[in-house]
């Protein structure tokens, strides 16, 4: 068992940003900071905080990007129905019996969709980011190949800038382009798992923030409650932390509408200063 604390941050669309940064705040304004983390492991709307947190900003400064509406990143306004979205990716994974199977139905589901041009997905991932620059922290920030399947890891060595890694750990399928890198196409790192919190393996300590948490709408050959019974069994002490009542109430029905910011940050905080939970 290597010793040191993992931070795994989870996938949750414009609202988990919003979210997870608020909790992050009031978890440090409960004096629990949970930053230090030896790795940041993050996917999706968890990659794009990985990178914000290790920018240099502090979280009160990352929080105000959230609620001030004159620091705001520019935002495109989409719409997700993790129900519809189940039912339109049904017949892409059906008969499929493993992960990869799985994984590449997903992935010529995400080529085939029509969606914003590549370049305009990327400059609103661009704006997000206050630094281009990998953090000095190791960050991992997971994305899956369209083709293979298979899940890539990108870190600050693997010769890719950041905004790519982020925007292709940020990738919805059918919603959001595949991204480009080095010739090959990646979607969103949450199509394996909306956490991968299974890359905290052999960490003493693992801190999962899912704003998805355990009962998650997307089909998955990895619901979080068994990976993290998995990392348990291995000897890791686990905390998760998923919306409360009232950040469910603020991130409402839409995670990709922008206007959930404001009440999802300030959510999250609100149910950050009451601390972490007991363990899992």
């Amino acid at each position: 068992m290597a010793n040191g604390q993992a931070l795994v941050l989870g996938g949750g669309g414009v609202a988990g940003i919003s979210w997870i940064t608020g909790l992050l705040a009031g978890l440090a304004d409960a004096g629990q900071d949970v930053t230090g983390a030896d790795v940041v492991i993050g996917t999706s709307a968890g990659a794009n905080v990985a990178a914000q947190i290790g920018s240099g900003l502090s979280l009160a400064e990352l929080f105000a990007h959230q609620v001030d509406p004159a620091l705001q990143s520019r935002e495109l306004m989409a719409e997700v129905d993790w129900e519809k979205f189940a039912a339109d990716i049904e017949p892409y994974t059906s008969g499929a019996s493993t992960l990869a199977e799985q994984m590449i139905g997903l992935g010529r589901f995400a080529l085939e969709a029509d969606t914003v041009p590549e370049p305009e997905r990327i400059a609103v991932i661009e704006s997000r980011l206050p630094s281009r620059d990998w953090p000095v922290r190791p960050t991992k920030l997971t994305a899956v190949d369209c083709v293979s399947g298979e899940l890539t890891v990108f870190d600050a060595a693997s010769g890719i800038s950041l905004v790519e890694a982020v925007a292709a750990s940020s990738a919805v399928p059918g919603i959001w382009p595949p991204v480009t890198i080095e010739g090959r196409r990646y979607m969103d790192g949450g199509v394996r798992s909306a956490d991968n919190a299974d890359l905290a393996e052999g960490f003493a300590r693992v801190v999962v923030i899912s704003p998805l948490g355990l009962d998650s709408p997307l089909p998955t050959f990895m619901p979080l409650r068994e990976v993290l019974a998995g990392l348990k069994d291995g000897g890791a002490a686990v905390t998760l932390v998923s919306p409360d009542e009232a950040s469910v109430a603020a991130i409402g029905t839409n995670a990709l509408d922008p206007g959930t910011r404001v009440p999802a940050a300030t959510a999250g905080r609100a149910q950050g200063r009451k601390g972490l939970p007991p363990d899992f």
